[in-house]
């Protein structure tokens, strides 16, 4: 009885310490797919913000051969991709990334691999052939500056990402979190906003 006592408590210790470690894992997943969303929403809106203002997206995608490419700014959707779907592309990002979430955390220049990655992946050596890309400076027609305009926004995008990153696992401040939700939510509404806007629901 008392060897049957003792093995049952093993048992559920064993069982009450494999149950803990998946639910730390699973807080410790979501944790991270939460500040890759935030960080890549809230970069990509900064960097598109300065990179449409500094070098007019506005006339550059109506103009040239960018023209049959690209939509204007002024279209619906466009307000939606730059804002709020983002969201939805940080989630994606999230989960892309989430099997190698030790290697960016918790290894030696962590953050570095990431942004080398995301860099090499997302810029410079895309599948398809899109503008900055190695595939699009040999299939597409587009010029080599033009090819080139897109950088500036690519690394203050990533720099901004891995830095935001950064910043929520190396102080772990409620402060940070809150500050993201808030800046979410108003990148969220500014979003909606500017599509209601261009279909002409409502006046700016």
């Amino acid at each position: 009885m008392g060897k049957n006592n003792l093995r049952n408590k093993k048992m559920r210790t064993f069982v009450s310490l494999g149950l803990k470690d998946m639910t730390d894992k699973n807080k410790e997943n979501l944790k991270f797919m939460w500040r890759i969303t935030a960080a890549h929403t809230i970069a990509y809106f900064i960097a598109g913000i300065f990179a449409s203002n500094v070098f007019d997206y506005e006339n550059w995608f109506s103009s040239g051969i960018l023209s049959s490419l690209m939509k204007p700014t002024t279209a619906p959707i466009v307000a939606l991709g730059g804002t709020s779907l983002q969201i939805i592309r940080g989630i994606i990002i999230a989960l892309v990334l989430l099997p190698m979430r030790k290697v960016f955390i918790e290894e030696k220049r962590g953050f570095l691999k990431l942004g080398l990655l995301v860099f090499g992946l997302s810029v410079v050596s895309t599948f398809a052939a899109a503008t900055g890309s190695i595939e699009g400076l040999i299939y597409t027609k587009i010029p080599v500056m033009e090819h080139l305009m897109g950088y500036p926004e690519a690394i203050l995008w990533i720099s901004l990402f891995v830095g935001i990153l950064w910043t929520f696992y190396k102080f772990e401040k409620k402060a940070i979190h809150i500050t993201a939700i808030i800046l979410l939510i108003l990148i969220a509404i500014l979003g909606v906003m500017g599509y209601l806007n261009a279909l002409g629901i409502i006046e700016s």
